[in-house]
């Protein structure tokens, strides 16, 4: 017979080992539970972002569900980075591409640029920039409408000398005391649409291989 400390630590230990497995439990319930609805958080936002650049009415197929991975030395591209197909009864859409500016004054300049099956801007957002507050930070919508002067816009509207700012004797404003962001964000948008051009048809091709976004 143990002895009666013998039982009593024993006892504990079970407790112990039963408590341990309760929390073992319960924490990875929670973490499962807490990055289901953090994925589901960030496709919606994704999906939020992409509807600010295509028209609801311009496609009918689920976005994310159609991505193919591109890496372009035109678009900024330094590894495979995803672009979205759009249809719309079946035809080709419109394609969101991902760009970067590599010369904007503090940095790269992260791009969402989407571009209708007949060459036409339907909307460019930035995604990621570190452009001075106050000055080049009105790139971003929520700071100036001035990113939506590139809305149906194409390849020859303007024409090629047109594609700089007005310091450049251009078509696009500049912002006062920050010209070297936006004559950045007008080169990117500029060289997607000439990679567009050439490559149009065999980005549409893809359309029945596109596969879910990992």
């Amino acid at each position: 017979m143990l002895p009666e400390i013998s039982r009593s630590m024993l006892k504990n230990s079970l407790v112990l080992a039963l408590f341990a497995a309760v929390t073992v439990a319960v924490v990875a319930i929670t973490q499962q539970s807490t990055e289901s609805r953090i994925i589901e958080a960030e496709r919606a936002a994704q999906i939020r972002t992409l509807g600010e650049i295509l028209p609801a009415y311009s496609y009918d197929n689920a976005l994310l569900d159609n991505v193919i991975a591109l890496n372009e030395p035109l678009l900024g591209h330094r590894a495979e980075t995803p672009a979205y197909l759009a249809t719309l009864a079946g035809q080709p859409a419109a394609v969101i591409l991902q760009a970067s500016a590599p010369d904007g004054y503090s940095g790269t300049i992260s791009l969402l640029i989407g571009i209708m099956a007949d060459g036409t801007l339907s909307g460019v957002r930035v995604i990621h920039h570190k452009e001075t507050p106050g000055l080049g930070d009105r790139i971003e919508l929520a700071k100036s409408p001035w990113i939506k002067s590139f809305d149906g816009k194409s390849l020859s509207n303007p024409a090629q000398r047109g594609w700089a700012v007005k310091k450049d004797q251009g078509d696009f404003d500049q912002f006062a005391g920050a010209t070297i962001t936006p004559r950045a964000v007008v080169a990117a948008v500029h060289k997607a649409l000439q990679y567009f051009d050439q490559h149009h048809a065999e980005l549409f091709a893809q359309l029945n291989t596109a596969q879910v976004k990992p």
